[in-house]
């Protein structure tokens, strides 16, 4: 990840804007965790050491996969963070949900370049100088891209809840994760498809009910 700290003032002004956003200890914990383990460098390490196929690495590359991971990274590793990781930790999240909403409502004309650039610094709390490159971010350096964060995490947070309360107790959640991370870069409805059809855990519990019913069906 690349993120000049110093952006270029507008033209005629010689005022430089400076980002301080990530600047401090408490903000490398998310970072590490997003960018690093069990994030991003997780993520396709671990495809690389299954094998997967290209299909699934390259053709079928896709941000709320890739981001939606990301995100969850975050989120699974925010209980262990001190206090003030947990915070900042908070507040990028924020963040993600605000671009869920700031970006496509630029698209559509319902927000202003000013509007977005007021949440984020308002509500937010971003420097002024970062909030002013996500909007350009959303606006027409990437517009799209920034939605696919808060939507993969959401996604992927509803396909764990949904295992959870199949499994109950006996849910494993490094088992989970590594059946997850062996997929690939699916897109949520395959990805669920896969869960649901190929976990381990679930088919084991699948069967044993078949199995149950079929003694109860054969005991007179």
């Amino acid at each position: 990840m690349f993120l000049p700290l110093n952006v270029p003032a507008a033209p005629g002004s010689a005022q430089t804007k400076q980002i301080d956003d990530f600047t401090f200890a408490a903000s490398s914990w998310t970072l590490t965790a997003h960018e690093a383990r069990p994030g991003h460098e997780l993520q396709f390490a671990s495809m690389v050491e299954r094998g997967v196929s290209l299909a699934r690495s390259l053709f079928a590359f896709n941000s709320v996969n890739v981001e939606g991971w990301g995100l969850y990274a975050e989120y699974i590793t925010k209980p262990y963070m001190p206090l003030d990781g947990q915070l900042i930790s908070l507040q990028l999240r924020l963040m993600r949900a605000a671009r869920a909403f700031i970006d496509p409502e630029l698209q559509s004309g319902k927000l202003t370049p000013a509007d977005g650039m007021r949440i984020l610094t308002q509500d937010v709390m971003l420097s002024d100088a970062f909030a002013n490159t996500e909007v350009e971010r959303y606006t027409f350096r990437a517009p799209g891209q920034a939605t696919s964060y808060f939507y993969g995490y959401t996604k992927l947070l509803e396909l764990r809840k949904d295992v959870e309360a199949r499994q109950g107790k006996s849910f494993d959640q490094h088992k989970f994760h590594d059946f997850i991370l062996a997929q690939g870069l699916l897109p949520p409805d395959l990805l669920r498809k896969a869960v649901m059809a190929d976990f381990p855990a679930l088919k084991k519990q699948v069967s044993f009910k078949q199995n149950r019913a079929t003694v109860k069906a054969t005991v007179p």
